[in-house]
């Protein structure tokens, strides 16, 4: 016997797992959503997303003052008050999370602060933070639990010098020098951050390039940036001991230089990815399988091993990314409702919250290489857009990967300010399968960033208006 039943239980209230609840609740189903957390939120809205795009917008804000000067308005060095920061950052997170709480409220959901460990294929055991524990009992269970930061062995979990990103966010202190290990976007988000409030930032990354999964021409962009704020952007640099001071944290580094080179630092920022929670969740009770990655293996309906399990998000597979979480979310409801649904997006976006942002979806230049598929490329330079020359940021591309045969649009990239919020536009015109001409013959605003979407495509054909490339001569 349970102690209580539920129709839908949903493990985790990150953004797969809230929005799950959500989604159920709307469709007529009784839903328990569990997470030990006051209120809904995840790793996204605590300790992720949020908290750093609210710092970042900060740093982009210093980083605009300094660049003002050239343009004849000088506002001074900048005077941080770290408390009043910390707490601006701690009330963008209480108000987004309380106002789920609220829609959780409004929906009738049942909202149980707890842990969660499958006794058996339809039963959960819930564990709260007194220690007291009952059982769930469920038709359908969808599993939410995200994932957690990666560490490394040589930097000791237990010394407070050592930063995951949760630390990093927590803002308990600016120190004097801070090196990021790991040249992934939350490495290079985060050293933006403290770079701009003024701590010395050095990255060390093994490959010979920031952002693994980008294209090499936008990271470019992007690392010239990074380069003037940085203090150093170690490459082909691996870390070969790390020795606790009382003065700092002693760093030795190999790889590409002749000999090892040491450096002392105050803090260290460990972001070099992150694996999924599936520990402590009782998955071999309920006959959950997980793949070769550590994933829990699911189908196209985000269905699990067992038929009544279902899990989404971080937890489920690459990427890790919050909106495709979201996105799952749905799949997973509509499918529990009878619905015929799959999980086949032609893209999902990337964003990477940097100065400049750098932005992606579909395939990409580099994928098309390692998959020997001829595709066309064309790039506009932002140099080259009347926009972006009067925000005094003209390094950037709009690139896009067309098909040479039916022009249709393949993969968008972009670096520039904004890329984030232009990439959408491109995400749909792939999802809709629109060509070169499509978004060539769609008129933009002008003057906006979004009009170099549109240049891009009209380079395909020779006729974009701001930047001559001579047409193909036909065979």
């Amino acid at each position: 016997m349970t102690d209580n039943q539920t129709h839908v239980a949903v493990i985790g209230a990150g953004p797969g797992g809230y929005a799950a609840a959500f989604l159920a609740a709307d469709l007529g189903m009784d839903v328990t959503l569990i997470d030990p957390a006051e209120n809904p939120g995840g790793v996204c809205l605590y300790r992720g997303c949020i908290p750093s795009k609210a710092l970042l917008h900060v740093s982009r804000l210093i980083n605009e003052a300094a660049d003002a000067d050239a343009w004849g308005v000088s506002f001074g060095k900048p005077k941080i008050n770290i408390d009043k920061l910390r707490q601006w950052k701690s009330d963008v997170v209480a108000g987004l999370t309380g106002g789920l709480g609220r829609l959780v409220a409004q929906r009738k959901i049942t909202y149980v602060r707890a842990t969660a460990a499958f006794s058996d294929a339809r039963t959960l055991q819930l564990t709260e933070a007194d220690g007291k524990t009952r059982t769930l009992g469920f038709q359908y269970a969808i599993l939410a639990t995200g994932s957690r930061a990666s560490g490394l062995p040589m930097f000791p979990a237990d010394d407070d010098r050592i930063w995951n990103s949760k630390n990093a966010l927590d803002l308990a202190t600016i120190p004097k020098s801070l090196l990021v290990v790991g040249g992934g976007y939350i490495g290079l988000e985060l050293g933006s951050v403290y770079a701009s409030l003024g701590t010395e930032v050095t990255v060390v990354e093994m490959l010979p390039h920031l952002l693994a999964g980008a294209d090499r021409d936008l990271v470019r962009f992007l690392q010239k940036g990074l380069t003037e704020r940085f203090t150093a952007i170690r490459l082909n640099t691996t870390v070969e001991a790390v020795k606790l001071q009382k003065n700092g944290i002693k760093v030795t580094f190999g790889g590409d230089a002749e000999k090892p080179v040491s450096q002392l630092f105050q803090r260290v920022l460990v972001a070099v990815g992150r694996r999924p929670h599936t520990t402590g969740l009782g998955l071999e009770n309920a006959g959950v399988a997980l793949d070769d990655n550590g994933f829990v293996r699911t189908n196209g309906q985000c269905r699990t091993s067992a038929d009544a399990i279902f899990a989404i998000g971080d937890v489920a597979g690459q990427p890790m990314l919050a909106h495709k979480a979201s996105y799952e979310a749905r799949i997973a409801v509509e499918t529990i409702a009878g619905k015929n649904v799959v999980f086949d997006p032609v893209a999902i976006p990337a964003v990477v919250f940097t100065d400049p942002e750098v932005a992606w979806a579909g395939l990409t230049e580099g994928d098309a290489k390692e998959k020997g598929l001829t595709v066309a490329v064309t790039r506009f330079p932002w140099a080259a857009s009347g926009r972006a020359i009067t925000l005094g940021h003209s390094d950037g591309i709009t690139k896009l990967v067309i098909d040479p045969e039916t022009e249709r649009l393949l993969g968008v990239g972009i670096v520039g300010p904004g890329a984030g919020e232009m990439i959408a536009e491109a995400t749909l015109a792939l999802e809709m399968g629109a060509n070169a001409t499509d978004v060539g013959l769609t008129i933009h605003p002008h003057p906006t960033l979004s009009e170099t979407f549109k240049e891009a495509a009209e380079i395909f054909h020779g006729t974009a208006t701001h930047y001559y490339r001579p047409k193909k001569k036909k065979k």
